[in-house]
Parts: structure tokens; C-alpha cells; sequence
């Protein structure tokens, strides 16, 4: 079929859009900016349609020939006034898209016994959409609880408040149930739906209900962490939501309506939806937590990397999220990329880590009393690698001549470390990218990391500076006289 996918650019529907492709659909994605398309990976293999739902008079062309559309959408994080600006949003779509044979929407769950869910203006205005929507247009709304997958805002919150926190004090509404969906069997529901009757109406997905607490007690489990919850009637919703905005780095705009969303208990009837799709066998929380975890750990590092391109000046990027700490350093190099790639693919055994040499041999020594490897395996070649092989206390995850070497700690550190390098063609020259990453394990691993990032802020810094200065070197003088320059120091 001919599909449009809205919000095309955000967690759900850029999964969606891979999932619609897969399936041997026509898809097409509405994207405020191309640039932010393009970027996908799947951008090559859809039609690229740039437009606003807020400026109905970009919707004609992006609809022109589509015969069923999702709408993914949503304002939170615009201002107070996203409740207002998703009803023109959504009044503009129905208004442009009368020809469609259905809209797909992603809403959110409402509890039974209050369907208005006055506490929650988020669950509100989802289902006030859904309304719009349907009253319109022939629209199929699937309404959802928590979707957990690695990088949805829901385990987000869950990860950071489980791993930061040894023991906490909750209100006690963390005992309501809720009723999770793992983002793999939300995704095989919007796409299961794609061209059945309009008379779908609304359904109810997600897996079997628990609370919040367990949740996170869950989760801890998985992660071999001791946690203690104890919940108590104080905090208001407002106030534990910018405790979690603080705690973790989930913004206000969405760890509010997060936390708004748990206040009551919030559980679907899904029988609708065993009938429907019967082949369709929502995986448990525990499942999807496993699932997430994993995939983090097998991807995630190799994947999502920032880049501060075009500007010759040293950049430092330090982020945190979906678990994982991030120091991001990028030099502008006058050469080539084999130059560059040699100059950080040399590093380590018998030459040193080139600056703060000191500093290298102490980290090596305090791991070998821990029990772990130091610095004392070296490296098989002065310039060559091979994956798998043991680089000091590093082991050599990806070699990829003449653009990426990552090198995973083996060192003693409560978490799992990578130092990573990149040589990325940029004009004349090459884009030099050294990224730290560090998935720290439960409270002391955070604390670790935190505590040694001035040092290794100067030492990471004065490192990618050396790669670079060696690299012109190279350039300048040619890789014979760069071997003599190493061999004498």
C-alpha cells in the first residue's frame, strides 16, 4: 500500500517505518526538516515529504496518492500550550486528509473508572486526538500503556531511576498497576492493523499489567542490583515529576506527563485485541526489558555517536541517556583519512598511549591488583589489528580500516567501557571523532564516572589532540619518517 507515516522521526515511527518497508509497503514520511530524515537509515528507500501539521498548506502534496496514514505526532515538549496546538494539528490533518482509506493512531490507554483522566493532561489530550481522529476520518486508535524498549522514554525512566538509586523513597501511587507493551509487539500492532476494516474502532494492546514498583524492582532483578522501595503517601505528581527530571536526564516535558500517566492505575481491556490477533503474543515485561538491555548492548554503542561537523574548533560533547555516558571529542584534521586512521590504530603496546604516560602506567597497575589485565599483554603489531584480539587492557571490538577502531575495557570498572575512534572524510581533510562511552552498573558505577571525569576530561582531550598532531604528521612527512619519528620518540 501507499503509507504516510507522521512523526516519522521519532522513537516509534522511525522503528515503524523500517518495520512498513520490511513488509513491502510505499512509504512515505512527513519531516519537519529533510535534513533530519535523511538521516535515517531507511532514507534512501522512502519518499521524503517536508511539511508541518501545524501549516495545512504543506499537507495536500504529502497526502496526494497515499491511501492509509499513521499519525505519530504530539506537542509535549512544546510549551504549556501543547494540549491547544495537537487539536490544530490534528483538525489540519482531517481537514486535508478526506480520501484516505485509514489512519493509524499510537494513543494511550485510559483507565475505566475515570475516562476523561483529569489528573493527566497528557492522557487527556492523546484521547482527545483519538476523538478528532476518528470522528473525521476512519481511524483505527491502538492505545497503549509504558512502551519499553531500549531508548523509549518509559524504560528510560525506569533504567536511570533503578541504576542511580540504591534505595528510595516513592509515593505511593508506584504501587498502581500499569500495563507495559514491549516496543517490538506495539510495532507488530501497527503494522497488523494496516488495511483491515475501518470498524476496528479502538483497541486496547499491552502485556500483563504490574505495578511501578515492580517495575523497577524488575528491572533491578535483571540487572543483578539490590534495590529498596519504600513508598510513602508524600510527593505530589508535579513535584516527583521534576524529581525525575532532575534524577535523570529525561526532560521535564516529558518525565511529567511520564509520571502524571501512573498516578492512577491505568489498565486496559485487551481482549479486543487477543481476538483481532490472535498472532500476536505480547511479551512480558521481563521480556522486553531483557530484549532492550541486550540490544543496547549489542548496538547502541555502535550507532549513536554526535558528530559537531564543519567547524575546525575543538568540540567536547558529554551526554547521557539511554544509559550510557558519552564523551564526544572531534578535530578537523589537514589529512587524509588512512593518516588518521593509522595514527589512532598504532596506539597502545610498546608505544604508549602518548600523553600522560604516568597516568596510563597507574591505571595499568591498580587493575592488575584488582585481578585485571593491565598493561602487560602490549600488542601483537606496532600498526595492525585484528577484531578480537587483546590490545593492552582493551580488547579490539571493531577494526575497520580506513575509518573506525573501537577497543572495549577489560580493565576492572563497574560497568562496561569502549574507547572509540572514527576517521570520517570531511572536505580536504579527515573528521577525527574519539568517543568514551561507559555503561556504568547501579549506583557506584555512576559515581565512578563522575568522580574521574576531570581527569579524563584532560587526558581524553590531550589524546585525540596527539592522534591529530600525528596524522599531520604523516601528512607532512610521509609514513617512512613518521616510523623514525616513533622509534626514537
Amino acid at each position: 500500500m501507499n503509507v504516510l507515516v507522521t512523526g516519522a522521526t521519532g522513537y516509534v515511527g522511525g522503528l515503524l517505518v523500517e518495520r512498513l518497508l520490511e513488509a513491502g509497503h510505499d512509504v512515505r514520511v512527513l519531516a519537519r526538516s529533510r535534513t533530519g530524515a535523511e538521516s535515517r537509515s531507511w532514507a534512501s528507500r522512502v519518499d521524503i515529504k517536508v511539511g508541518d501539521l501545524m501549516d495545512p498548506d504543506t499537507l495536500p502534496e504529502a497526502l496526494e496518492g497515499i491511501q492509509v496514514a499513521y499519525y505519530l505526532v504530539h506537542s509535549m515538549c512544546s510549551g504549556d500550550d501543547f494540549a491547544e496546538r495537537d487539536r490544530r494539528a490534528a483538525r489540519n490533518f482531517v481537514a486535508a486528509a478526506g480520501h484516505l482509506q485509514q489512519v493509524v493512531y499510537l494513543g494511550g490507554i485510559r483507565p475505566p473508572d475515570a475516562p476523561e483522566q483529569a489528573n493527566s493532561k497528557h492522557l487527556k489530550s492523546r484521547a482527545e486526538i483519538g476523538e478528532i481522529l476518528r470522528t473525521g476520518l476512519p481511524t483505527t486508535e491502538l492505545r497503549a500503556g509504558p512502551v519499553i524498549g531500549g531508548g523509549s522514554a518509559s524504560f528510560e525512566m525506569v533504567r536511570y531511576l533503578t541504576e542511580r538509586l540504591p534505595a528510595m523513597i516513592a509515593p505511593k501511587w508506584i504501587l498502581n498497576e500499569v500495563q507495559p507493551i514491549g516496543i517490538d509487539d506495539a510495532l507488530a500492532y501497527l503494522v497488523a492493523v494496516l488495511g483491515r476494516s475501518d470498524t476496528l474502532g479502538v483497541i486496547d494492546v499491552g502485556a500483563e499489567p504490574l505495578t511501578f514498583r515492580d517495575m523497577m524492582l524488575k528491572y533491578a532483578g535483571i540487572r543483578g542490583l539490590p534495590r529498596v522501595i519504600v513508598p510513602l503517601p508524600v510527593l505530589a505528581p508535579k513535584l516527583a515529576a521534576l524529581w525525575v527530571g532532575f534524577v535523570t536526564p529525561i526532560p521535564n516535558c516529558l518525565a511529567v506527563p511520564l509520571v502524571e500517566g501512573v498516578v492512577r492505575p491505568v489498565v486496559g481491556d485487551t481482549s479486543r485485541a487477543r481476538s483481532l490477533f490472535p498472532n500476536i503474543v505480547p511479551m512480558s515485561y521481563g521480556n522486553a526489558v531483557s530484549r532492550a538491555l541486550a540490544m543496547t548492548e549489542a548496538g547502541e554503542v555502535v550507532t549513536r555517536w554526535s558528530v559537531s561537523g564543519g567547524d575546525p574548533t575543538p568540540k567536547v560533547q558529554l551526554e547521557d541517556r539511554e544509559g550510557v555516558v558519552r564523551e564526544v571529542r572531534t578535530r578537523l584534521v589537514e589529512a587524509a583519512p588512512e593518516q588518521v586512521f593509522r595514527a589512532f590504530a598504532s596506539l597502545g603496546g610498546e608505544r604508549g598511549w602518548r600523553v600522560w604516560e604516568w597516568a596510563w602506567e597507574m591505571r595499568g597497575a591498580v587493575d592488575q591488583l584488582l585481578g585485571g589485565p593491565g598493561l602487560r599483554r602490549g600488542r601483537r603489531h606496532p600498526e595492525v589489528l585484528y577484531p578480537g584480539e587483546a590490545l593492552d587492557f582493551w580488547r579490539v571490538e571493531e577494526y575497520r580500516p580506513p575509518s573506525v577502531l573501537r577497543l572495549r575495557a577489560e580493565m576492572k570498572v563497574p560497568g562496561t567501557a569502549w574507547l572509540q575512534f572514527e576517521a570520517i572524510p570531511e572536505g580536504s581533510g579527515t573528521r577525527l571523532v574519539q568517543t568514551a562511552f561507559f555503561a556504568p552498573t547501579g549506583f557506584f558505577g555512576w559515581l565512578y564516572w563522575y568522580g574521574i571525569y576531570p581527569v579524563h576530561k584532560k587526558i581524553f582531550s590531550d589524546l585525540v589532540d596527539a592522534v591529530a598532531a600525528d596524522a599531520v604528521d604523516a601528512a607532512d612527512d610521509g609514513p617512512v619518517a613518521l616510523a623514525v619519528k616513533r622509534a626514537t620518540g
